[in-house]
């Protein structure tokens, strides 16, 4: 049977109270009392209950995140910049993955709630957050996290999506490239949209630019093989001659698909750039340009703004962090190392 307080206080001769203000308050107690507590406990290999010390103080030192695809390495990142901020603070980051279900983040949120996670930390995935609305009315402060609500109702940090796209439609269109197409999916997914509108702005300024829209179910490196299997079995001239992915996963299962054809190649027939720059774009076997977003900082203040909320010192509640993206140039676009 685990050891308990009493056990403790008994083997170290001293009251229950003194345990507790040992292992929560030990500048109360005199230096003797937490050596014998301290000796006590490593002999008894007593472990504290924090689940029931949560409970009486009504909420626990944890925050909950979810992320929409715990493949993608950018949300990796994001989950280590909050980690770390967390940690900083004396708080704990659990990481749930939605794999972009609605169901599985209903689910994910409702255990949190049930643990008394002292916040949420979110990427959404979807439009509508009545559940959200619902937490934060029974008192857990949400983040939103790499995406803003249409009504500002939330904080939130995010990347200024709509100028990433418009970043990178403008870089291939710079390059000479007219014959533009955009590969991503669900278009539900605010982040898709927003950079599907940015590349819509960018082209909509040039002429003789087209882009085409090719949807996926997923933001995933299978689903970039499947396109670039079909973009590789159409004749030249009704390819695009640049290829905007909505994210560096779409981007790599694309290239590894033209490559492994070996009747296209990038960048002399398709240029092509991804989205996040994750570590692997830059160690493609053609190094792939991509649009970068700060990952860990957007983690690190996600947990800012959510532990501001919690101890009521935020002075903006509703407060939107903004950063902007920065595109990165390599060979898939410039057929050459770019310095």
């Amino acid at each position: 049977m685990a050891a308990s307080v009493r056990d403790v206080a008994a083997a170290a001769g001293v009251s229950v109270g003194t345990v507790s203000n040992v292992l929560n308050h030990p500048d109360r107690v005199s230096a003797d009392a937490v050596r014998r507590v301290t000796a006590a406990i490593e002999q008894l290999g007593f472990v504290r209950n924090d689940a029931a010390r949560q409970l009486r103080a009504g909420r626990s030192r944890t925050i909950g995140l979810v992320v929409l695809d715990l493949r993608n390495p950018f949300f990796t990142e994001v989950a280590r910049g909050a980690e770390l901020r967390a940690a900083a603070s004396g708080l704990t980051v659990l990481v749930a993955n939605s794999d972009e279900s609605v169901d599985r983040e209903h689910t994910h949120l409702d255990l949190f709630e049930q643990q008394r996670v002292a916040g949420v930390l979110i990427t959404p995935a979807q439009e509508s957050l009545p559940q959200l609305l619902r937490l934060r009315e029974r008192g857990t402060p949400v983040v939103l996290v790499d995406r803003e609500s249409h009504d500002r109702a939330f904080p939130s940090v995010s990347v200024d999506d709509v100028s990433g796209g418009r970043l990178a439609a403008e870089h291939l269109l710079s390059i000479g490239r007219r014959r533009l197409a955009f590969i991503g999916g669900p278009t539900s997914l605010r982040q898709v949209s927003d950079r599907l509108a940015g590349a819509q702005q960018a082209v909509a300024t040039v002429p003789d630019a087209t882009l085409e829209f090719i949807g996926t179910e997923a933001l995933s490196v299978e689903q970039g093989r499947t396109v670039g299997r079909a973009l590789a079995a159409r004749a030249a001239d009704a390819r695009p001659d640049a290829v905007f992915a909505a994210n560096d996963l779409l981007a790599l299962g694309l290239l590894q698909a033209l490559v492994m054809t070996g009747t296209t190649r990038v960048p002399d027939d398709v240029a092509l750039i991804g989205y996040d720059d994750i570590d692997y774009a830059s160690s493609a076997v053609i190094p792939l340009s991509s649009v970068r977003q700060p990952a860990m900082e957007i983690g690190s203040t996600a947990v800012d703004l959510l532990t501001g909320l919690a101890d009521g010192t935020a002075s903006e509640p509703r407060r939107h962090v903004v950063f902007q993206p920065e595109l990165i140039a390599r060979e898939s676009t410039t057929g050459r190392q770019a310095e």
